[in-house]
């Protein structure tokens, strides 16, 4: 690549043969600092230090006029005054991307904050910021990409170099889910998984370090985090960072990546608290002006190519429940996937606590996933629809006062609901039950009988928690 540079780590020097271009600060409001340059004005998305070793950095985004710029601190801006130094490095943030990067964990600057010291040797640079993907050099095939998660690949089957969004408010399953596709993903497919924690609490972060090191996943994995208590510029910038390690392995390596995002609201937050610093006009509900513009910078960037593909999935909060919310409408514009997680089935132990009537999937057409894969999944979609219908009537006058074919409905229906729970590999500690990992053939085979009737005497509890279908007729037989 042509913007890849080769350095040691902590190489913030100007560039060879150029003079220190050095500025003052003249305004400091939280973590947006306006700096005035005698000299030449440094580009948008340079970078930029200051304080007395030089600790804090600032990206710029915007001229003013032509002797000063507006920049935000990707750290925090302890001991910065009106009059401080301020130098261009003449050149942007830059990560390390190379092998030595998995197993490893940073923050928004490439440094590694696991305690394992540097990144050993020199290593490849790039930019954090990138241009997406040419058009002409995508790749135009779609390719649905199993999960293992019966659910998901029945009802909202993911595409490969596609983006699939995790809806839901707090505490529903997001962040489980996404462990859990980390864990699957690695068994099926060789690759690498790249996970990018944008504004997660740091003992998340813990845990799913320790998690993924457990399960002896990490050597495949490489971790960015821009943590809930750092300033909004990091939590703005650390996915971007995240991505730009992706496109390496993508596009050097020939690798298929699995790009995790949690949570994609926290990077819309961090943009808002950013916008608000620099006085921009807030939009609607208080979101700042260029939230789409910010939105699609990152998301444009995750596509496949000829060589290789990005496939996201990203945890996105909902504010209150509320879907018309603007930062979910925005990203519900780039997804190819949609799975909706809901706090009355978490409330019901239906886990995932997937929606299956508001959950969907571009894949899941005749052509792409298949006639047998999208008349089963309608079916089941159709059933579960009538059982939502008929629960005022059962909740009024009971179950009783249905008819037969009614009645016949709302017994597959429960035990469909049942057999597409399943337990997970990364909540075994908790649940006691041992993690199943079900193949899309298995979760059709398993559909297929319950609609047909096969197992209509059988009681709804053999359904629950289980991985194929045949384990309910051993739990029976047993």
């Amino acid at each position: 690549m042509a913007d890849a540079t080769h350095g040691p780590q902590t190489a913030d020097d100007p560039p060879p043969g150029r003079a220190e271009n050095t500025g003052t600060a003249i305004s400091i409001r939280g973590g947006v600092i306006d700096v005035r340059f005698p000299g030449r004005l440094p580009p948008v998305q340079h970078k930029l230090l200051a304080g007395e070793d030089r600790e804090v950095v600032i990206e710029v985004v915007m001229h003013l006029d032509e002797r000063t710029v507006r920049g935000i601190a990707v750290t925090p801006t302890r001991g910065l005054a009106r009059g401080s130094t301020v130098v261009d490095t003449g050149d942007a943030i830059r990560v390390p991307v190379d092998d030595r990067c998995l197993g490893r964990v940073f923050n928004v600057l490439g440094e590694t904050i696991d305690g394992r010291g540097p990144i050993e040797g020199a290593a490849d640079y790039w930019p954090i910021h990138r241009d997406p993907v040419p058009l002409r050099q995508r790749s135009t095939s779609s390719e649905i990409l199993a999960t293992g998660v019966k659910a998901l690949d029945l009802l909202a089957p993911l595409e490969r170099g596609g983006k699939a969004g995790l809806f839901g408010g707090a505490g529903v399953g997001k962040t489980v889910l996404l462990m859990e596709l980390i864990n699957n993903m690695l068994e099926q497919h060789a690759g690498v998984s790249m996970f990018a924690g944008i504004g997660e609490r740091t003992r998340e972060a813990e845990e799913l370090y320790r998690e993924l090191r457990d399960a002896d996943v990490l050597k495949h994995t490489v971790l960015y985090f821009g943590q809930m208590n750092e300033v909004p510029g990091a939590r703005q910038r650390v996915g971007h960072a995240a991505l730009t390690v992706a496109e390496y392995f993508r596009d050097e390596k020939h690798q298929d990546v699995l790009l995790l995002i949690d949570n994609i609201f926290r990077f819309i937050q961090a943009g808002q608290e950013v916008a608000g610093l620099m006085g921009l006009l807030p939009s609607r509900v208080g979101y700042q002006p260029t939230l789409g513009s910010e939105l699609a910078a990152l998301e444009e960037r995750i596509c496949s190519t000829q060589s290789g593909a990005i496939t996201s999935i990203q945890a996105v909060y909902v504010p209150a429940d509320d879907f018309t919310d603007p930062a979910a409408v925005h990203t519900f514009g780039h997804l190819s996937a949609t799975i909706v997680l809901l706090r009355k089935r978490a409330s019901e132990g239906l886990y995932p606590a997937m929606d299956p009537l508001q959950s969907q999937s571009g894949m899941l057409t005749p052509r792409t996933a298949g006639k047998r894969h999208y008349h089963l999944a309608q079916q089941v979609r159709s059933t579960l629809a009538h059982y939502e219908e008929l629960k005022d009537i059962i909740a009024m006058l009971g179950i009783d006062e249905l008819s037969q074919s009614d009645r016949r409905t709302v017994y597959r229906a429960r035990r469909l609901e049942r057999f597409l729970t399943q337990p997970f590999f990364t909540t075994e500690q908790f649940t006691g039950h041992k993690g199943k990992l079900v193949t899309l053939e298995e979760t059709l085979e398993g559909c297929e009988r319950i609609l047909s009737g096969e197992f209509d005497e059988y009681p709804e509890s053999a359904f629950y928690m289980i991985g194929t279908i045949d384990e309910a007729l051993e739990e029976q037989q047993g």
